[in-house]
């Protein structure tokens, strides 16, 4: 049995978010010992390495929860966990384009910026006007 401390250790997952994970059902509620400290079994650890791993990778909270569920039936077939990992796929692609978007459009306000005083920034004239980016970057 592992305390909350140990099981934020072991996993990384910091106490107020294994209680947060508790409260939304994604970890089951633990037992208690004598003196009311929560106790968590080998298989909480297993269920919030698998919850973290999966925050990592960016899946939402409902997705996880669909996750789980399924890896609870494993006889069933995977293919909607596929496509809840595929629409997390497209979902890092789409803000990846975002990013290369921000950094092309960051990149070219920094190099145009050749003013000596804030009074004639480039940088500063363009968060002032959107109208100065040269792409639609949101």
């Amino acid at each position: 049995m592992f305390s909350i401390g140990d099981l934020s250790r072991r996993t990384g997952v910091k106490v107020p978010t294994i209680r947060y994970y508790e409260q939304m059902g994604l970890v089951a509620a633990p037992e208690r010992s004598e003196g009311n400290q929560r106790r968590y079994s080998r298989q909480e650890l297993e269920r919030l390495a698998f919850i973290r791993h999966a925050r990592d990778l960016g899946f939402a909270v409902e997705d996880i929860r669909a996750l789980i569920d399924l890896s609870g039936h494993p006889e069933q077939p995977c293919g909607h966990a596929d496509k809840i990992a595929q629409e997390q796929l497209i979902s890092v692609r789409e803000k990846i384009a975002q990013l290369k978007r921000l950094e092309t459009e960051l990149e070219r306000i920094a190099s145009c910026c050749d003013g000596k005083t804030v009074g004639d920034c480039y940088v500063i004239r363009a968060l002032s006007d959107h109208a100065l980016c040269a792409d639609e970057h949101v």
